[in-house]
């Protein structure tokens, strides 16, 4: 009987498997503008008054997590390393591509301060060469960005928070140790950043309409702070007066604009006004939901027909997060508001939807929200496979090992599962016999109906799943690429004894990935990665916890059917040669 060949060891992992395990394993957020507790290095929200607080808690103050910063960081660190061209085009890539902000601030922070700065390359004569590439100016591009109503440009909160997370001294070390700052230096090394942000700030004050844009949009005094930070001068007043920033003189009597009488462009608070003259005050000026709600009067607060006069200036994503306001308001029911509100559903990106449907009290409007959660889960999977046909087979573990774990499984699944199409999805639960389950629309409702009486008992044969969906018809058309998707601890049979069920039944699957669910400190086996290491194919993971996260749920989907990665075997083309053909920023 032939052997698996032995699995690649964590130290010999390359670059390309690193960036896909930074993908599938960073947290999503590294700020949070709420109190919170961190579990294990784990940002949580702080517990209701009353409620249990886990075991070795500790509070969090709003801001940035810094134990989520740091692991991603030392990723990003890591992958920089080992292949420079390769962090390079993921930093392009994470800005272009991807909605993921705090990855754009870390990659952003990363090229601003990294060592490949240009410098000259002499010969041994003194005489220069060649200069070396400048990822530097990479990094200012990117905070520079700009495309027309583009989502994914790096906002002004993002550019500071580039120097924030420079800043921060845990980071600031790792800097130092990378040799990206001089080691004795007080002040972390914050490269070109000042630079950037300089010419970030320049660009708006040379286009009013667009600083007047950010103003109105709530960045007032994001910009004031970030114009202090990077020690900018202004070249009008007019800068000043947009930003109702009142200035004096410095102490060394240096300044020389805005000291003048400014016509200050500032928002006066609605007190006095009744609701009528608020609405047509926001209509006439086109005041937007931020400019309104910090003026309203505290007697008067946010009315239905304040509501309805702001509601043009909400974005899809703002109707969704505001959608219990929309319902406490009675706004649902006017058909203008639920029609743009149905639509705003439909255009869901990530999951955040299953968090604020549990504020509503109307059942439609709860499903209706967690539709827009399997719609952004519909829209990961079109996105990742476009291109190519795939076929997706999930292999759900129910054995014994699994008691205690396989509720999160199922949570986990609820979440993915309805964005697959119904005639490219197979699905399978196995003990020591496979059993072939079907569910009856591609809904999140669905798929928790057919999972509700899944159960953790016996023993383990993963080949068992194969073998009853091939019992049960299932074919996989010629030219379609077959995704294997397991979902457990990975105890049970040899991983040749499971690629031989694969084998025996027909089926060559193109990739295999492991949603790891480990009950408690259970032990984990290894049967997946053994089968695709002697099989050949590209091997991804994914601990299930991930799937908590809304914003995660979308980014790990697109990376396990798009990107696996080889353990043991050469990679296929995919995710990572995807990132190294996105073309580097230029200024």
């Amino acid at each position: 009987m032939a052997t698996a060949k032995p699995l690649l060891p964590e130290a010999q992992l390359g670059p390309a498997e690193k960036l896909l395990d930074l993908v599938l394993s960073s947290s999503a957020h590294l700020w949070h503008n709420r109190p919170g507790i961190e579990v294990n290095g784990t940002w949580l929200p702080r517990p209701k008054k009353g409620a249990p607080r886990p075991k070795g808690a500790r509070d969090v103050s709003p801001g940035l997590h810094v134990a989520a910063a740091v692991r991603l960081y030392e990723k990003l660190l890591e992958i920089y390393r080992l292949n420079v061209d390769l962090a390079a085009h993921f930093a392009a890539y994470a800005l272009t591509q991807t909605d993921w902000r705090d990855l754009k601030v870390a990659c952003a922070a990363l090229m601003l301060v990294q060592a490949r700065s240009g410098q000259p390359v002499k010969e041994d004569d003194g005489s220069v060469s060649f200069y070396d590439d400048d990822f530097r100016r990479l990094g200012e591009a990117m905070l520079l960005f700009y495309e027309k109503k583009s989502t994914r440009m790096i906002t002004p909160k993002a550019v500071l928070r580039v120097a924030q997370l420079l800043e921060t001294p845990e980071i600031a070390a790792l800097n130092r140790k990378a040799g990206f700052g001089d080691p004795a230096a007080k002040k972390p090394p914050l490269g070109r950043w000042k630079r950037a942000a300089q010419k970030w700030l320049a660009v708006r004050e040379n286009n009013p309409a667009m600083l007047k844009g950010l103003v109105k949009a709530g960045f007032k005094e994001t910009i004031k702070d970030l114009a202090r930070k990077a020690g900018y001068k202004p070249a009008t007043q007019s800068f000043f007066e947009v930003l109702g920033w009142k200035q004096k003189q410095s102490e060394g009597g240096h300044r020389t604009v805005g000291l003048g009488a400014l016509k200050l462009d500032k928002q006066e608070r609605f007190d006095g006004l009744t609701e009528a003259e608020i609405c047509e005050a926001i209509e006439t000026q086109r005041l937007s939901y931020k400019d309104v709600v910090g003026r309203l009067p505290k007697e008067l607060g946010l009315t239905p027909a304040i509501m309805a006069a702001v509601f043009p200036s909400l974005s899809d994503r703002d109707l969704r997060i505001l959608t219990p306001t929309l319902e406490e308001l009675g706004l649902m029911a006017d058909p203008e508001i639920r029609a743009r509100w149905e639509k705003a559903v439909g255009t869901a990106t990530d999951q955040r939807a299953l968090n604020i449907a549990k504020n509503v009290r109307s059942k439609e409007i709860r499903e209706k929200l967690e539709e827009a959660a399997d719609n952004a889960a519909r829209s990961a999977v079109t996105e990742a496979t476009k291109d190519v046909d795939v076929r997706v087979m999930f292999l759900i573990d129910k054995s014994g090992s699994m008691q205690g774990a396989i509720e999160q499984s199922k949570d986990a699944l609820s979440k993915i599962l309805a964005g697959f199409p119904v005639e490219k999805l197979s699905i399978a639960t196995f003990d020591t016999m496979g059993t072939v389950l079907r569910p009856k629309a591609a809904t999140r409702a669905a798929v928790q109906h057919m999972l509700k009486g899944i159960n953790a008992d016996g023993g383990t044969v993963h080949g068992a799943a194969v073998r009853a969906l091939h019992g049960s018809g299932l074919a996989i058309p010629a030219g379609s690429r077959l995704v294997v998707i397991v979902v457990g601890d990975e105890a049970g049979e040899a991983g040749d004894q499971f690629a031989r069920a694969f084998r025996e039944c027909g089926y060559e699957p193109s990739a295999m990935a492991m949603l790891v669910s480990v009950a408690g400190h259970g032990a984990r086996g290894n049967t997946v990665r053994t089968c695709a290491a002697f099989m050949k194919l590209p091997f991804s993971e994914v601990n299930v916890s991930q799937f908590d996260d809304p914003y995660q749920v979308t980014r790990v989907l697109k990376a396990l059917l798009d990107a696996p990665v080889a353990v043991g075997a050469t990679p296929q083309q995919g995710w990572v040669e995807r990132v190294m053909k996105t073309k580097l920023l230029e200024i």
